[in-house]
């Protein structure tokens, strides 16, 4: 399965990628170097990819897609708009990008998404799927109030297209009539195989060529009659109303737009003349329906799209401690086996978010909804009300598109919906769209939700048992990656809620961490011991309700307390303990608050960005320290701990 195996086709030892530094410099490539420039870019996707980690089978699949658009329109004149970005690598690679490319997910090198601040040729940022059409129909319809005339282009995938958003915008484009470019990337895939009644239509077109030979053999057979061309166009009104039958791709005509496809999304002089036909209609907006093959060009790619969808950096430090994601979806298959009223719902993440062997195990109670955040939540709510009790395992990040289906639909009415926020805090080389960095301010404040971040993957377990068993709305956030490698109990059991417990004993400060936080936390004290700073360390565990008694007893150890947190300040964990000690009066408290700043987070490792934000160890020790300049008694060994640190 290693990249170093893997066979890329059509690459010859002379590279043209090396002269493109903008979309210009395709204008004059034949056919055959065109063919070539493919092969070479993805041996460049290949090669970074597999060192930088990333989005891998997309690009690969959007290789002939990519030089075609850029062939076709004139970027940055005309506005392409990549859904999602996880596919724009190519793009990045024909519009300047090229000799940054090694840099990409690096910390301060390119994004792995577009990113309006990194290139003119990026038209709109992205990270979250559906958006596309949404954004290119702003720019359209902004062009046509400036009296403008360029193209505005919008690239989706048919994962993202399952989105209601996106069928939000079709909607309102069909009905403006706007000058505007849909490329519908049909490759049969999300992150895994597309789920519902558009993904089954899409593939009824891919596979069914009955319709086109039906309609070839008809026109053949009447121009051979009498006045048969006269009859065929008389019969203009039963052809279309045969297509409806016979093709569901027709819907897109339903909705206002003229069609065009389904095309050989490999075959870029077809793809051009699409491109260049669709140039032509400005009277109603263009849908042009592309069948491509995720993981085009490489063998193991293309046998296994899933796996190599996304790949980890290739010095990625592997743990032998079970990922999060692994011990959810071991405990959610605990949990169903147990008891037949729970159930799970995912938005396009059964991969991701460890649920694939629990949907094997329960087919009828896994429910994958796609790319439909806010649908997810609300049916939770509508099964919760007749007694089932859904787990709904989203990411941190993707979980803020359902913000008022939590408050509206299930917390309102204090439904038992059970919200797994994997990804959340620090995320990595994904970046500011996928930093899971917000969700314990956002979540803090819903009257009826409880919110709770475990320390390790076996806490983990009991959360989950705790909160199906708990009758209410509870969310349960966790990181991305491994666990701490303490090993899940066999047995679950029940944790009282809003209380979380004492770790380590000390007298000259108390810290009280939350989630991920808690084992650096420990780290940290044990670095402060060696300056005979004697730190208590508390696991929160709970954000909301609030351990207020656990908050005083640490206080009444030690008047200085730190929390930490890997949740941006504003609203987060911290804020809520200087609210209660406002509150309560308490006037005597030295409090700082650990967390992260009034801004997005870039990309770049989990590691290095915990560093640089001082949330791992020696961050953390540093800066209660600096916080209480009169613990460091100002020693030899202080010093030496000082530089090592």
């Amino acid at each position: 399965m290693g990249l170093r195996a893997l066979n890329v086709e059509g690459v010859r030892m002379s590279r043209l990628l090396d002269g493109i530094d903008s979309p210009a410099d395709l204008k004059g490539l034949t056919p055959e170097q065109l063919r070539q420039l493919a092969g070479e870019i993805r041996q460049e996707l290949v090669a970074t990819v597999g060192n930088n980690g990333g989005h891998l089978s997309s690009n690969l699949g959007a290789v002939e897609l990519s030089i075609a658009l850029h062939r076709v329109f004139d970027c940055p004149r005309d506005k392409i708009v990549w859904d999602v970005g996880h596919q724009s690598y190519v793009h990045k690679l024909l519009t300047g990008r090229r000799e940054r490319f090694a840099t990409l997910r690096q910390m301060g090198g390119l994004s792995g998404f577009t990113d309006i601040a990194e290139s003119e040729h990026d038209a709109f940022g992205a990270g979250h799927a559906s958006t596309s059409i949404s954004a290119a129909l702003g720019i359209a319809l902004a062009r046509d109030l400036a009296g403008a005339d360029y193209h505005a282009i919008a690239v989706i995938g048919d994962g993202s297209l399952t989105g209601g958003m996106a069928f939000e915008a079709l909607n309102h484009a069909g009905h403006l009539g706007t000058r505007l470019i849909v490329v519908l990337n049909d490759n049969a895939m999300a992150i895994s195989p597309n789920v519902g009644a558009l993904a089954r239509a899409l593939n009824r077109v891919r596979l069914d060529r009955r319709y086109y030979r039906a309609k070839a053999g008809a026109e053949h057979v009447f121009a051979r009659l009498p006045g048969g061309r006269r009859l065929w166009q008389m019969g203009r009104r039963f052809k279309r109303g045969f297509k409806r039958l016979a093709i569901p791709s027709m819907f897109w005509e339903e909705l206002g737009f003229r069609y065009i496809g389904p095309l050989d999304g490999h075959n870029m002089e077809q793809l051009q003349a699409a491109f260049t036909q669709a140039c032509e209609y400005r009277s109603k907006p263009v849908l042009i329906h592309v069948r491509t093959r995720k993981g085009k060009g490489v063998d193991s790619a293309e046998a296994d799209p899933v796996t190599f969808h996304g790949l980890a950096p290739a010095l990625e430090k592997r743990s032998s401690a079970p990922t999060y994601a692994r011990v959810f979806g071991q405990t959610v298959a605990r949990l169903m086996a147990e008891n037949p009223k729970v159930v799970a719902i995912t938005a396009a993440m059964l991969e991701g978010t460890g649920l694939s062997p629990v949907a094997r195990e329960f087919p009828d109670r896994v429910f994958d909804v796609g790319v439909c955040e806010q649908h997810a939540v609300t049916l939770a709510a509508g099964m919760a009300t007749q007694g089932a009790i859904p787990i709904v395992p989203i990411y941190s990040t993707f979980l803020q598109r359902a913000f008022d289906q939590v408050i509206h639909d299930v917390c309102i009415q204090g439904l038992p919906v059970v919200f797994a926020l994997d990804r959340g805090g620090i995320v990595g080389e994904d970046g500011k769209t996928h930093q899971g960095i917000f969700d314990l301010s956002y979540l803090r404040c819903i009257p009826n939700l409880v919110v709770a971040a475990p320390g390790d993957e076996n806490e983990l377990q009991h959360l989950l048992y705790t909160a199906v068993n708990s009758g209410r709305p509870m969310a349960i956030r966790y990181p991305r990656g491994s666990g701490n490698g303490n090993p899940p109990e066999r047995d679950l059991r029940a944790l009282p809620l809003g209380k979380g417990e004492v770790l380590k004993q000390g007298k000259d400060v108390a810290v009280l961490a939350v989630g991920a936080t808690v084992a650096p936390s420990l780290e940290a004290a044990g670095l402060l011991s060696e300056l005979g700073i004697d730190c208590a360390v508390a696991n929160a565990r709970f954000v909301k309700p609030l351990d207020t008694a656990l908050v005083e007893s640490l206080l009444a150890g030690s008047r200085r307390l730190v929390t930490v947190e890997e949740n941006v300040l504003s609203g987060g964990f911290g804020s809520a303990v200087l609210e209660y000690l406002a509150q309560a009066g308490f006037q005597n408290a030295e409090v700082k608050c650990l967390g992260l700043p009034d801004a997005f987070v870039e990309h770049g490792s989990q590691a290095q960005l915990r560093a640089a934000y001082g949330l791992d160890a020696a961050g953390i020790a540093r800066q209660v320290v600096a916080v209480f300049p009169d613990l460091d008694r100002g020693s030899r060994a202080s010093r030496l701990w000082k530089a090592r640190t």
